[in-house]
């Protein structure tokens, strides 16, 4: 038995709209993997992991948390400590709900890259092809600056700029200045936190549909030329319009047709049914010693449609689900008998698909590669081939490492997720466990 102690918080005095929803916390994601090999047994325990869960909710740090792991086609193991109310009597489990936040953009990716298969749209298209009003974008000299200080841009934002956020987009959680502002007034939003004001939060406009969304977006100027630097954007969204204008269908019906169908997803939704709000988990924000209930499940702003289906931030479901979407990557492709793209399509979504000009020094994926929604590994120490995965702003976070065979998910709800180092450090929770395994198997000769 853990015993309670008072929580502690590392937020300060106010909120931000970027610690809120950027503050995803991925800058340790896939990071320091160790290279060498474990034992791929589903007996293999996980002490450490499981252990860091029960002292977070003893510690009421979080009121539940959740980490699914899997190796190659196998069932997952669960580890799972708390309820989906903090002090509630109702544990979290394979059939709770969680807040994917940010866990959507790989997703939307692998959507695109089935367009990309479907032969409808190439990886190096210009996204003018699409939507004509985004060619002949003007770009800003400073970042942060006036906005009638423009040059024009020099090359058009294309498929794999969309797909690895180098495409020269803002993003409100991530830019500063005049362009900030102006994302704001004019809506372009795509994310939700709760219904209730939030102190220091700029909720801006409403967000609007999907295709005005995107003019609104093409009157913008670029905070960076395309190409040039990775820099967190609403990409995923103009993704989400590139799907729907190229298919025929919105991002949601798309995505249920193609995945969520075929690999049995039933419980991930952008609008939760009313008869599931008692299976999502309440959503807090940790803040002077204490958590504080910013999106209880039974009232969630989850339980409204969004605007659209946003490709960045939209998804909610249950852990269950989402590893079925970690398997289907394992599987390079095919999930539980069933083919959802070719093998070439699934290995390069995971790839490192950035351009060879974009600069991502001092960036979240400094020294990684970055692919269809998620960072890549590009083969080294600090980033090991086969990597691939990325985390929610609500704290999740979810990984597959295609050359040890293994799938890994960790879920709790807090925001901002930098206010614990949980999300950061669940890959390193994972391989201590498995290498640890792993030398004890080796050392351990007896019947």
């Amino acid at each position: 038995m853990i015993a309670e102690k008072p929580a502690t918080s590392s937020l300060g005095s106010s909120f931000s709209r970027r610690s809120v929803l950027g503050g995803i916390g991925t800058g340790a994601l896939l990071a320091g993997m160790p290279g060498i090999a474990f034992a791929k047994e589903m007996g293999a325990s996980f002490p450490g992991l499981t252990r860091i869960i029960n002292e977070y909710v003893a510690d009421r740090k979080v009121a539940g948390m959740l980490a699914m792991i899997g190796f190659g086609q196998n069932q997952p193991q669960m580890i799972s400590a708390g309820a989906l109310t903090l002090g509630g009597a109702k544990p979290v489990d394979s059939n709770t709900l969680w807040r994917m936040y940010s866990q959507t953009k790989p997703i939307t990716g692998m959507a695109t890259m089935m367009l990309i298969e479907d032969g409808l749209i190439s990886l190096d298209q210009p996204l003018s092809d699409i939507f004509p009003e985004f060619a002949n974008m003007q770009v800003l000299v400073d970042p942060e600056g006036a906005l009638d200080n423009v040059e024009p841009a020099k090359l058009p934002i294309t498929i794999r700029q969309l797909q690895t956020h180098t495409a020269g987009l803002g993003y409100t959680i991530i830019s500063k200045g005049p362009i900030q502002k102006a994302y704001l007034a004019a809506g372009l939003t795509p994310g939700r936190v709760s219904r209730n004001p939030i102190p220091g939060v700029d909720p801006g406009a409403p967000t609007p549909d999907i295709m005005t969304f995107m003019k609104r977006l093409s009157e913008m100027p670029l905070v960076y030329q395309p190409g040039t630097q990775w820099s967190y954007s609403l990409s995923h969204d103009v993704l989400s319009a590139v799907i729907e204008k190229v298919s025929g269908k919105p991002l949601d019906q798309f995505l249920q047709e193609r995945m969520f169908g075929p690999l049995g997803m039933n419980s991930i939704f952008y609008q939760v049914p009313a008869d599931r709000a008692g299976d999502l988990a309440d959503n807090y924000a940790p803040f002077a010693g204490a958590l504080i209930p910013i999106d209880p499940g039974a009232t969630s702003i989850f339980l409204d449609k969004p605007a659209f289906s946003f490709g960045s931030t939209g998804l909610v479901g249950t852990a269950a689900d989402y590893d079925k979407f970690l398997q289907m990557l394992l599987g390079f492709g095919t999930h539980g008998g069933v083919q959802v793209m070719k093998p070439e399509t699934a290995k390069l979504g995971m790839s490192n698909l950035l351009p060879e000009t974009a600069s991502t020094k001092g960036t979240w994926v400094a020294n990684h590669g970055f692919g269809a929604g998620g960072r890549s590994g590009l083969g080294t120490e600090v980033s090991p081939a086969g990597t691939f995965g990325w985390g929610g702003a609500a704290g999740t976070s979810a990984f597959v490492d295609t050359v040890r065979d293994v799938r890994a998910g960790g879920y709790t709800q807090y925001i901002p997720s930098n206010s614990y180092p949980f999300q950061s450090d669940f890959p390193k929770y994972v391989y201590a466990d498995l290498t640890g395994s792993a030398q004890a198997g080796a050392g351990n000769t007896s019947p």
